[in-house]
């Protein structure tokens, strides 16, 4: 390699090493180590899934050709065997390719997982996963920026015989790639700066069938509610902005990309869903059946949030009836809710619409979680990841967004129960609660909100509330009678088995200035110091008033020397 390495620094992560040169010139995130952790970890648990999966449809087709019969067996042997054939067929999947046949039995391997890193910058991450994880044959890495992928190429002869037997680097538009080779990879990650959208349509048809999609989405100001119209822009969703925006956030992402899977008879399945530090980052396989497809309108649906208190509504998109071993798709019920609040008589925001089916497989989650613990060594962030994982672990799966027990005593004006407290309440009333992964305060639950607000109701009767307007929510709230009267004694279940051995759920940021760092080639000022800190910001200042210096003396001794002759 005909370079000077004194120009360059050494930045090792996990069992990958990237040469950073001394100007910076392509992005480098440090804080994305969480989301590059989690991901190698899907990874393993995906490619050993994907290995038992095609063991168990290897073994189905054996078992299903030996009971093939012969020529001359009677018509009445064929219609049992047709049949047999068609219970071996997962219903709404497509049939695959059959592997080669020799003498009755199904032989064939599954070949190795070829990846595609989307928007690679400086190739760190496809270098991980190459050398990281086992059974990848190849890492596909794309970037349109011509420093980056130098970058990423000088990255993959430094990393040595794997990284360049494994990794190759192009210069060219992702989303033209990905068009170009549908489904040619068995997973497509995308992680780009910003918003993911224009990526989406072209990344769904990239991924084979029962492959594996990984989307980041950093723009959580938009998500979030700040500019709904720009979010109803880019995900088809309008955000709402509760306590539980960002996990509404992770919906609106799952939703826009089961509407773009949608339009090529494709669907998708959410295996991990993860809200960190300041992105939110899904992890879905995708399949393809037209049958299966029109369940999308029974995943989806509209939210109603209260403007006055804390409740809100899920109003589904669509239902099915079923009669006899037929099934209607219809429309959903409306409206789900009345003109006014029932419990503040205030009026409802509209938001949606959102993914309201579970965004974890809790099987993968285990299965996950066991990986990490087993080889923490591995993993930069181990602490990190397996606080997120070990929260996600006990979240109720079946149960959309998420309550603040705070925010509904704000809206009482009264003193919060302790979480223990609220909970024990809400399971002696025979009802499941659990924590979220998004936020250490919110607290899931299938209980309906009339019985939310009871329990409240005989909180306040214990601990009672200054007088406030009559006109206020909480007043209001208080007013009625609760119909529950409702139990505080301290429930079995009031603590998580984590919480119990006092399992580490929520750690502080490792350092001061943990967020996203600016784009690639974005100038830094002085607006920049909340990010990236006072020191460094004053330093490039410092670097880019020297260098204008430079370039006014250079243009004044030109100057001058055209002035004499």
């Amino acid at each position: 390699m005909s370079m000077d390495l004194n120009d360059y620094t050494v930045i090792k992560e996990g069992e990958a090493e990237i040469l950073m040169h001394a100007k910076n010139e392509v992005f480098y995130n440090k804080t994305q180590v969480n989301n590059r952790d989690m991901s190698i970890a899907i990874l393993r648990t995906f490619i050993s899934r994907r290995r038992q999966e095609h063991e168990a449809l290897l073994s189905k087709r054996n078992k299903s050709a030996a009971k093939v019969p012969d020529k001359n067996v009677s018509n009445g042997s064929d219609v049992n065997t047709e049949k047999s054939n068609e219970e071996c067929q997962e219903p709404g999947e497509k049939p695959q390719e059959e592997p080669v046949k020799t003498e009755g039995k199904v032989q064939g391997e599954v070949k190795p997982a070829r990846v595609l890193e989307a928007l690679s910058a400086s190739g760190l991450r496809a270098l991980r996963y190459a050398r990281e994880v086992e059974g990848i044959g190849q890492v596909v890495a794309l970037d349109n920026d011509k420093e980056a992928v130098e970058a990423c190429q000088r990255n993959i002869k430094f990393n040595g015989s794997v990284a360049c037997s494994k990794v190759e680097s192009h210069l060219a538009d992702a989303r033209v790639y990905m068009l170009t080779n549908p489904k040619e990879f068995d997973v497509v990650d995308l992680d780009p700066y910003g918003s993911p959208s224009v990526f989406l349509d072209s990344a769904v048809q990239s991924v084979v069938d029962g492959g594996m999609l990984m989307c980041t989405a950093t723009d959580m100001a938009v998500l979030c509610g700040a500019n709904g119209e720009v979010c109803y822009s880019k995900y088809g969703s309008y955000p709402l902005r509760g306590k539980y925006c960002h996990e509404m956030a992770l919906r609106i992402l799952l939703a826009c990309i089961e509407s773009h899977a949608n339009r090529y008879k494709r669907y998708i399945v959410p295996v991990l869903s993860v809200q960190m530090d300041f992105y939110v980052r899904v992890f879905v396989r995708i399949y393809t059946s037209a049958s299966a497809m029109k369940n999308t309108p029974l995943k989806l649906s509209y939210v109603y949030q209260c403007i006055g208190c804390d409740s809100f509504h899920l109003q589904p998109i669509g239902r099915t009836v079923s009669k006899n071993t037929s099934v209607r798709y219809l429309p959903g019920f409306a409206p789900v809710v009345p003109r006014e609040c029932s419990h503040c008589e205030k009026k409802f925001n509209m938001g949606g619409p959102i993914w309201s089916a579970p965004i974890h497989d809790q099987e993968w989650v285990a299965n996950i979680l066991a990986d990490v613990n087993s080889m923490k060594d591995r993993y930069p962030a181990y602490d990190r990841i397996s606080a997120v994982l070990t929260t996600i672990s006990e979240e109720l799966p079946d149960v959309p967004l998420f309550l603040s027990l705070h925010n509904l005593c704000a809206t009482l004006k009264c003193t919060s129960p302790s979480a223990v407290i609220f909970r024990s309440a809400v399971i002696n009333a025979g009802y499941r609660i659990s924590g979220t992964h998004v936020n250490p305060l919110g607290l899931k639950s299938d209980a309906p909100m009339d019985v939310i607000w009871d329990i409240m109701r005989c909180w306040v009767k214990n601990h009672p509330v200054k007088v406030q307007p009559a006109d206020q929510s909480g007043s209001v709230i208080l007013a009625k009678e609760p119909v529950l009267q409702a139990n505080f004694a301290r429930a079995v279940a009031s603590l998580s088995k984590a919480q119990e051995k006092k399992v580490a759920r929520f750690l502080p940021n490792p350092e001061r200035y943990w967020g996203p760092k600016l784009r690639a080639g974005r100038q830094i000022t002085s607006k920049h110091i909340s990010l990236l800190g006072e020191e460094k910001v004053n330093g490039c200042l410092s670097h880019q008033d020297s260098e204008l210096d430079a370039k006014r003396q250079k243009a004044e001794k030109m100057e001058d020397a055209t002035t004499e002759s």
